[in-house]
């Protein structure tokens, strides 16, 4: 077994909404399973919007009623080197799949829909929550898709 950091990057159109909330949600599954220090994880967007802003109000509160530490991480923009610095870009939808196709070659297996990892899942887009305030609804599927992902993980890394 490899001591080696597990790189995991969620990614979303603005980076105020889903991708934060994966981020959370998922790091206190590592947390929760004693693997924080085999993992670094981060969140980014697709599109530069929202650079520099907290998450959104909604993605807080759902992630504050659930007792999920958040990060305090502000919005960024993924950058071509992400494509190659993280070991897992995991994308919330068809549309930021093909977004990161766009920005650049991605290494062979890293690269998958979060919803990939929820087996029960009824789609493989987790929405967005921004237009229709569906927080709740995205944070079942994000909570769905972030145990699958760390089970995945934990068998590939035989954590």
């Amino acid at each position: 077994m490899s001591d080696e950091t597990i790189r995991v990057l969620f990614v979303c159109t603005g980076n105020i909404c889903r991708s934060p909330m994966a981020e959370a949600v998922f790091g206190q599954m590592v947390a929760r399973a004693g693997l924080s220090a085999r993992f670094e994880i981060e969140s980014a967007a697709t599109g530069s919007w929202h650079t520099g802003e907290l998450p959104h109000p909604g993605t807080r509160a759902i992630l504050d009623r659930y007792a999920i530490p958040q990060t305090g991480r502000c919005a960024r923009q993924i950058e071509p080197r992400d494509l190659h610095e993280f070991d897992y870009l995991i994308a919330m939808d068809r549309s930021h799949l093909r977004d990161l196709h766009d920005l650049g070659a991605v290494p062979a297996g890293r690269l998958a829909r979060l919803l990939e990892f929820a087996p029960n899942a009824a789609t493989l887009d987790v929405p967005d929550p921004y237009y229709d305030g569906s927080f709740e609804r995205v944070y079942e599927l994000v909570t769905q898709g972030c145990a699958g992902l760390l089970a995945h993980i934990c068998e590939r890394h035989s954590l």
